[in-house]
């Protein structure tokens, strides 16, 4: 297996992770039942000495629903018959998570109502009011 290219600065080297074989589920017939075919590929990420402090943090914050308690986080790919592309799959997987998450995200600025929005606003509840006025009956 080789090394897990993310993004120009960060390159995981293949000793990092764990892969494991199992049984695929769903249908298939006999292959299903004879081969280990499904992928799982695990990365300790507070072990993993590629990545700074601060992005492992980012890391166990963005994909907290992903990370077990032991900071370990899990891929698994069964949709191809074989295991090889299983492995691919399960690895541009992780490296698409990984690079999403590091991902800086812009923060969002703050914007005000225009003047003449509010202006228009305002006419319309009047415009409004004076018409409900209107279909109402007189009082004597």
């Amino acid at each position: 297996m080789e090394d897990l290219y993310i993004n120009p600065k960060i390159s995981i080297p293949a000793d990092h992770f764990h892969v494991s074989h199992s049984r695929s589920s769903g249908p298939g017939g006999q292959h299903v039942n004879k081969l280990n075919t499904r992928v799982s590929i695990f990365l300790d990420i507070l072990k993993c000495s590629c990545l700074s402090k601060h992005q492992k943090q980012t890391l166990l914050t963005v994909l907290k629903n992903r990370i077990d308690k032991q900071g370990v986080l899990q891929v698994s790919s069964q949709q191809y018959r074989s295991q090889t592309a299983n492995r691919d799959a399960a690895l541009r997987r992780m490296a698409e998570l990984i690079a999403a998450a590091l991902k800086h995200k812009p923060r969002r600025k703050k914007t005000r109502i225009p003047r003449r929005a509010i202006e228009k606003r305002l006419e319309d509840k009047k415009y409004r009011s004076k018409t409900k006025q209107l279909r109402s009956k007189p009082v004597k």
